[in-house]
């Protein structure tokens, strides 16, 4: 199965003159989302989602598989998508701002997402093990180490998180 995330910056929710239509429009609230992107399955448009937070694009970290789960980063979402059922099996509000991305290390099995604000660990069924926070926003580098998660704050310091509770450690 070919999945693609793409931008829909112009779509307007429960309307006939998009450029694309969906089977199934879905939004995390009330009113004019902040970030659009459909998820088209096999080069047809599928599902199209919104949120709030900030403004997100699609990008090579928006999206990860895992088993027969796709997840999607966007807005200040998390959002689980079944690939055997092409269905939406939750949506997580992880940081109160943005969701940069989302990441799986498969050496610690471990669903991460990149926050704004948080580095998050979630479970494949849509739970928080645990959130850390820096001294700014975490708008630099990030990238998951062998050993540990790199995160890079504004002020561009630098936090190396244990991957089993989000701790900071030396690695």
């Amino acid at each position: 199965m070919n999945i693609e995330f793409i931008n829909e910056p112009i779509y307007t929710f429960g309307s006939t003159d998009n450029l694309r239509s969906y089977l199934i429009e879905w939004q995390a609230g009330n009113g004019k989302p902040v970030s659009t992107h459909g998820i088209v399955v096999d080069g047809k448009p599928f599902t199209v989602i919104g949120a709030y937070g900030g403004a997100t694009g699609v990008h090579e970290n928006s999206m990860t598989r895992v088993g027969n789960a796709a997840y999607f980063a966007f807005g200040d979402q998390i959002v689980s998508f079944d690939l055997i059922q092409k269905t939406m099996r939750w949506n997580l509000c992880i940081d109160s701002a943005t969701c940069f991305g989302v990441y799986y290390s498969k050496a610690h099995g471990a669903l991460i997402s990149h926050g704004e604000l948080l580095i998050s660990r979630f479970t494949p069924e849509g739970s928080i093990l645990w959130q850390s926070g820096g001294r700014d926003f975490f708008t630099g580098e990030f990238n998951l180490l062998e050993d540990c998660i790199q995160a890079v704050d504004f002020e561009g310091r630098e936090y190396r998180l244990d991957y089993k509770n989000g701790n900071e450690i030396h690695c």
